[in-house]
Protein backbone atom coordinates (compact mmCIF):
# COMPACT_ATOMS: atom_id res chain seq x y z
CA UNK A 1 0.00 0.00 0.00
CA UNK A 2 2.64 2.54 1.11
CA UNK A 3 6.36 2.12 1.76
CA UNK A 4 6.59 5.26 3.92
CA UNK A 5 7.53 4.61 7.54
CA UNK A 6 5.00 6.00 9.99
CA UNK A 7 5.15 6.47 13.74
CA UNK A 8 2.41 5.72 16.24
CA UNK A 9 1.57 4.51 19.72
CA UNK A 10 0.34 1.05 20.67
CA UNK A 11 -3.24 1.59 21.76
CA UNK A 12 -3.98 -1.97 22.91
CA UNK A 13 -3.00 -5.61 22.46
CA UNK A 14 -5.37 -8.57 22.60
CA UNK A 15 -4.80 -12.26 21.74
CA UNK A 16 -2.14 -11.72 19.07
CA UNK A 17 -3.45 -8.50 17.55
CA UNK A 18 -4.09 -4.89 18.47
CA UNK A 19 -4.34 -1.32 17.26
CA UNK A 20 -1.86 1.50 16.72
CA UNK A 21 -2.84 5.18 16.98
CA UNK A 22 -0.82 6.92 14.23
CA UNK A 23 0.87 10.16 15.34
CA UNK A 24 -0.56 11.91 12.25
CA UNK A 25 -4.03 11.69 13.84
CA UNK A 26 -5.47 9.30 11.25
CA UNK A 27 -7.78 6.42 12.17
CA UNK A 28 -6.33 3.66 14.39
CA UNK A 29 -4.59 0.91 12.42
CA UNK A 30 -5.04 -2.85 13.01
CA UNK A 31 -1.95 -5.03 13.44
CA UNK A 32 -1.28 -8.74 13.87
CA UNK A 33 1.57 -10.38 15.81
CA UNK A 34 2.92 -11.78 12.51
CA UNK A 35 3.74 -8.22 11.40
CA UNK A 36 6.25 -7.50 14.18
CA UNK A 37 9.94 -7.01 13.31
CA UNK A 38 12.62 -7.97 15.83
CA UNK A 39 10.22 -8.08 18.79
CA UNK A 40 7.71 -10.49 20.22
CA UNK A 41 4.06 -9.79 20.87
CA UNK A 42 4.65 -10.18 24.62
CA UNK A 43 7.10 -7.25 24.56
CA UNK A 44 4.41 -4.80 23.42
CA UNK A 45 2.57 -2.61 25.90
CA UNK A 46 -0.03 0.12 25.49
CA UNK A 47 1.66 3.50 25.19
CA UNK A 48 4.84 2.26 23.44
CA UNK A 49 5.97 4.25 20.41
CA UNK A 50 6.49 2.18 17.28
CA UNK A 51 7.31 2.63 13.62
CA UNK A 52 5.38 0.79 10.91
CA UNK A 53 4.43 0.74 7.25
CA UNK A 54 0.93 0.41 5.88
CA UNK A 55 -0.16 -2.77 4.15
CA UNK A 56 -3.41 -4.38 3.12
CA UNK A 57 -5.17 -7.50 4.35
CA UNK A 58 -8.29 -9.14 2.98
CA UNK A 59 -10.23 -7.07 5.56
CA UNK A 60 -8.60 -3.70 4.88
CA UNK A 61 -5.56 -1.62 5.88
CA UNK A 62 -3.13 -2.96 8.47
CA UNK A 63 0.22 -2.06 10.00
CA UNK A 64 3.27 -4.08 8.92
CA UNK A 65 7.00 -4.09 9.76
CA UNK A 66 6.28 -2.89 13.31
CA UNK A 67 9.33 -2.02 15.43
CA UNK A 68 9.73 -0.35 18.83
CA UNK A 69 11.30 3.13 18.67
Amino acid sequence: MNDATLTGVIKNTLNGFGFIAPENGEKDVFFHANDLEGITFDELEAGMTVTFTMGMSDKGPKAENIAIV
